[in-house]
């Protein structure tokens, strides 16, 4: 398992795009809140995106209020879940997204920490985690078949990760309170 988060934490973002990310964490009876902001450059486009995850007791992610600003607008984007896996997108039902249990923004390294602490995998262990993906330069919205299979441990817990509409896989180092220290290609922790 692993040890309570720390109350920030903090990411460059680095060769997907040029940035940064900070993170902060508040434990309550219901669940963690998780508050943050990724500003970057990606592809010339300058976006900031602030977020306000909500996770309950299990790590299932029950709301996500989420704000992209760009040189040009601004959009907004708030999902609920039931915590079972079924979805409102803007208070709409979303039953394209029926069975994911997180949210992954683009944007954040921060939230592939959700599905690993929601998991519990032992080391060999592997488990899908479909995800409802926010995309950072429109908030657009997917779902996005994820697999992680844990492997031998270094530092902290390792996965093998595979995001297979994205054409992605890397293996994910977390640290001791299940943050994502190294995100090949995308992001760095610092703090």
């Amino acid at each position: 398992m692993f040890t309570p988060l720390p109350s920030a934490a903090a990411w460059t973002h680095h060769e997907a795009r040029t940035g940064f990310e900070v993170t902060y964490f508040r434990d309550g009876e219901r669940g963690v809140l998780i508050e943050g902001c990724a500003t970057a450059v990606e592809d010339g486009l300058a976006w900031a995106i602030d977020y306000r995850l909500r996770v309950d007791g299990s790590w299932h992610t029950r709301s996500a209020q989420i704000t992209g600003r760009y040189p040009d607008t601004r959009r907004s984007l708030t999902l609920q879940s039931d915590g079972l896996g079924r979805w409102q997108l803007d208070g709409t039902p979303a039953p394209e997204l029926d069975g994911c249990l997180d949210v992954d923004l683009e944007a954040s390294a921060c939230t592939n920490a959700l599905p690993v602490h929601r998991l519990g995998l032992t080391v060999g262990d592997a488990a899908d985690a479909p995800a409802v993906y926010v995309r950072a330069a429109d908030l657009g919205v997917i779902r996005l078949p994820q697999h992680y299979r844990r492997i031998t441990d270094g530092a902290g817990q390792r996965y093998d990760y595979r995001a297979p509409t994205l054409d992605f896989q890397a293996t994910l180092d977390y640290d001791e309170a299940g943050l994502i220290v190294d995100y090949p290609g995308l992001a760095r922790r610092h703090a």
